[in-house]
C-alpha cells in the first residue's frame, strides 16, 4: 500500500479530498474526476489505497450502495475531512498570495490588484496603469 501511494502526489491527494468537498462519489467517479483535474487517470490502485488510508484516519466516510445490480462504495467527506481540506485551501492560498504579490500592480483609479496586462495610459511622460478602460477614463475625469 506504501509503495502505491507514493507514486500520488501531494497535490493529488488535494484534489482528491476537493473533488469530494463538491459531492460523495464512488471510486471510478473520483478516479473519472482526477482524470479530468490532472490530463491523465490515475490508476485505481493508486487510489483506492489512499482513500482506505484516508478513511482509516478518520477523514472519508465510505457507504456502500446498490447502484443498478451492482454494490458501490460511495465516499464523502467527514468533518474532520472537510477540515482537512479547508485548512489545506487556505495554506495554499497564502502560499500562491506571497509567490504572486510582487508581481501585482495596483489600477491607478480603483487600487484593484492587477495580475498581468491591464489597461496603459499615458497622461504626460507617466504612464500609469489601470484595471480597465472604464478606470481609465474616470481617473481622466
Amino acid at each position: 500500500m506504501k509503495k502505491e501511494e507514493s507514486h500520488i502526489t501531494n497535490l493529488t491527494k488535494f484534489y482528491l479530498l476537493t473533488a469530494l468537498s463538491k459531492k460523495p462519489m464512488h471510486g471510478y467517479e473520483i478516479i473519472e474526476e482526477l482524470g479530468k483535474i490532472l490530463g491523465k487517470k490515475p490508476s485505481s490502485g493508486q487510489i483506492y489505497p489512499l482513500m482506505n488510508n484516508l478513511s482509516k484516519r478518520g477523514f472519508l466516510n465510505q457507504k456502500t450502495e446498490k447502484v443498478g445490480k451492482k454494490s458501490k462504495k460511495i465516499y464523502s467527506l467527514t468533518q474532520e475531512g472537510r477540515k482537512l481540506s479547508s485548512d489545506i485551501l487556505k495554506r495554499l492560498s497564502s502560499i500562491m498570495e506571497i509567490a504572486i504579490e510582487p508581481s501585482l500592480t495596483l489600477c491607478a483609479h480603483c487600487a484593484c490588484k492587477i495580475y498581468k496586462g491591464g489597461y496603459k495610459k499615458k497622461f504626460g511622460s507617466k504612464a500609469l496603469v489601470f484595471c480597465c478602460s472604464s478606470c481609465a477614463k474616470s481617473f481622466n475625469s
